[in-house]
């Protein structure tokens, strides 16, 4: 008896340890890191919160299409671009503040929902294929982004001041000032403890999206968008109308990657018009699975546990690099090395462990047709 439970707990363990290889590969990382780097454990936390405050709020985003069995949205960029089409317009009326920021998410809504839908039925056509088309789509869509900011805004979509206008007199500027808008969210009932600052406002909102996605999930709409993620034929043998549905889960996801988009650039106080989008799907879904996410299973405790480890990464890695090899730019190399692989390697164990199950899953045919057969004679 002994012997079959220390197996089986052995078994539990190995398990434990394939499920969540990524994450424990990155705590031991940090924690070489940690003493190397010299960081005090206060900055590093205040560091932590102010990340927590900028980044969740987009990672989340990226639930629902999981859900929804259409993998990795990266697509989300459509979102973020939205947002900052919605930022530039309410920075141009001169807006600021906590009523700016509800504005641009007002104006947000439409945009995305727009790119949504389009990005949604572009998906819908390539069934089994949907991270790598909707990471095309993020390219294409970034082609007309830079047509309106660059060609449009001015003769076209009216812009008042010359300060965010290129010289030429149409144009948005590289760069658009959020400085009466910077951490507005983040400063609102803001609590100090022992210099470390805790945006409360900010973590309010990111709580109350915790929740609608938790209430979601028990919504009608929400069961139907699980049971086209374990199976669309039978979903659709259920009369669930599986297109819509996967449809109305890329919508939900591209709106709310706007308003994260708008969240974040509040707190970084300034707007880089052309690029400030480019990375930042990859970057989000990067800490997405180094929270122990995969392509179909992810859950609002992954988005945390992703967001502490792989920007520990990020605030660890160059300095750490700096001291053990004398260059900074080694660290820099090596924490997008990190962010890129990360991706590589869940995309990589999430393939092997499908074609373990259908494997498995062809064996036991086998078995059974093979027991059937003994029986019949």
């Amino acid at each position: 008896m002994s012997s079959k439970k220390q197996s089986s707990s052995g078994s539990k363990l190995t398990a434990f340890l394939s499920a969540n290889s990524v994450p424990i590969m990155f705590i031991i990382i940090v924690a070489i890191c940690i003493p190397i780097s010299g960081f005090s454990f206060k900055f590093l936390l205040n560091e932590i919160i102010t990340r927590m405050g900028r980044n969740i709020f987009l990672i989340l985003s990226l639930l629902i299409p999981i859900m929804a069995g259409m993998g990795l949205n990266f697509g989300m960029t459509l979102g973020a671009m939205a947002g900052e089409i919605a930022l530039i317009l309410v920075t141009d009326w001169q807006i600021w503040g906590i009523p700016g920021i509800v504005l641009a998410m007002i104006m947000s809504m439409p945009i995305s929902a727009l790119l949504g839908l389009m990005c949604g039925k572009i998906l819908n056509a390539s069934k089994g294929r949907e991270m790598i088309t909707s990471y095309i789509i993020s390219f294409f869509t970034n082609g007309l982004y830079q047509l309106v900011v660059l060609y449009m805004m001015g003769p076209v979509i009216p812009i008042i001041h010359n300060s965010i206008k290129l010289p030429r007199g149409y144009g948005v500027r590289q760069t658009v000032g959020l400085l009466s808008m910077r951490q507005s969210l983040d400063n609102a009932l803001a609590l100090r403890i022992s210099g470390i600052k805790i945006p409360i406002l900010t973590f309010i909102v990111i709580a109350i999206m915790c929740l609608a996605i938790v209430w979601f999930r028990r919504t009608k709409l929400g069961q139907d968008m699980r049971a086209v993620g374990q199976d669309m034929e039978v979903a659709r043998a259920a009369g669930i109308n599986v297109e819509r549905t996967r449809i109305l889960s890329i919508v939900i996801s591209t709106v709310l990657a706007g308003f994260g988009m708008i969240i974040y650039l509040q707190n970084m106080g300034d707007m880089a018009t052309y690029s400030a989008h480019s990375q930042i799907g990859m970057f989000c879904i990067a800490a997405l699975l180094v929270g122990g996410a995969s392509v179909d299973r992810a859950s609002i405790g992954n988005v945390f546990l992703g967001v502490v480890l792989f920007h520990l990464m990020f605030i660890l890695a160059p300095t750490t690099g700096a001291k053990i090899t004398g260059d900074t730019m080694i660290g820099e190399y090596f924490r997008v090395f990190i962010s890129y692989g990360i991706i590589t390697v869940a995309l990589v164990m999430y393939e092997t462990k499908k074609r373990k199950a259908k494997a498995g899953m062809g064996h036991l045919l086998e078995a059974a047709q093979g027991e059937e057969a003994q029986s019949n004679a």
